[in-house]
């Protein structure tokens, strides 16, 4: 049994406070300095009409762009293995963040259930962004006639869920209650992130996230699974890489 938070030493707690920043140094934190320069760039080149492509072709060479878009899932499965590895440790196993053995009604349904939730309003203000300003777009559909196109976008998919949940919620939120945070501050500041490193995409994609992140680890500090919201933040990817690619052509209004 690992100590309480009550039973941390000055250094202990010093020691948390230097985890957690080399872990957001690595990860997200150094993904949302980033995301904030590009979207200050694209204000200073003229927001209106820019486009971002979540997911374009990293080489003219199919293998080679094969093998760099897997690279890119073992790098967020590998985040998501670091923040879980950590925390077991220092006596935080899988069980206790919300990551055992997986619940039909409560795991599956419930990200299911959460995806619905999240992404009809974050369909709504995609379109709201697009009246704006900057969007993110995803590759037509007609690059999807390789064959592993599709399989992989689903692959990384699972790895932002994964990823973005262990980090971002299991891990984060984990230790700033460690550090005796106040919830709702911990659950701002992790929204907050959430939403910083998806600026790239323009304010929308910005804002929605925090929003996602708002109920994600609400739902979180209440239920303790960390399932649902990999499960929902996977089926969300995977309509936004995939669904959209396929359908923009044949329902207008989402052009």
């Amino acid at each position: 049994m690992t100590e309480g938070p009550d039973d941390l030493t000055d250094a202990q707690r010093r020691g948390l406070r230097l985890e957690i920043a080399v872990i957001l140094a690595v990860t997200f934190g150094l993904s949302a300095y980033t995301a904030l320069l590009n979207l200050i760039e694209s204000v200073l080149l003229g927001l209106s009409g820019q486009v971002v492509a979540l997911n374009p072709r990293r080489s003219p060479f199919d293998l080679i762009d094969l093998g760099l878009n897997l690279a890119g899932f073992f790098q967020l499965s590998a985040w998501g293995a670091l923040g879980v590895y950590l925390l077991w440790r220092s006596g935080f196993g899988p069980a206790r963040i919300g990551l055992g053995r997986l619940q039909w009604r409560a795991d599956v349904l419930g990200g299911f259930g959460l995806a619905a939730l999240i992404g009809l309003p974050g369909l709504a203000l995609y379109q709201v962004a697009r009246l704006l300003g900057i969007n993110a777009s995803v590759e037509p559909a007609e690059l999807y006639d390789t064959w592993w196109r599709i399989p992989v976008l689903l692959l990384v998919s699972f790895g932002n869920g994964w990823a973005e949940e262990v980090i971002v919620v299991g891990f984060l939120l984990t230790r700033l209650r460690q550090l005796k945070v106040n919830p709702v501050a911990a659950v701002l500041l992790s929204s907050l992130l959430r939403g910083a490193y998806h600026l790239y995409q323009g304010f929308g994609a910005g804002l929605g996230n925090f929003a996602m992140g708002l109920v994600f680890g609400a739902v979180w500090m209440r239920t303790g699974r960390l399932w649902p919201l990999v499960i929902a933040h996977t089926l969300i990817d995977a309509v936004a890489f995939v669904g959209y690619a396929l359908l923009a052509g044949h329902l207008g209004w989402l052009q």
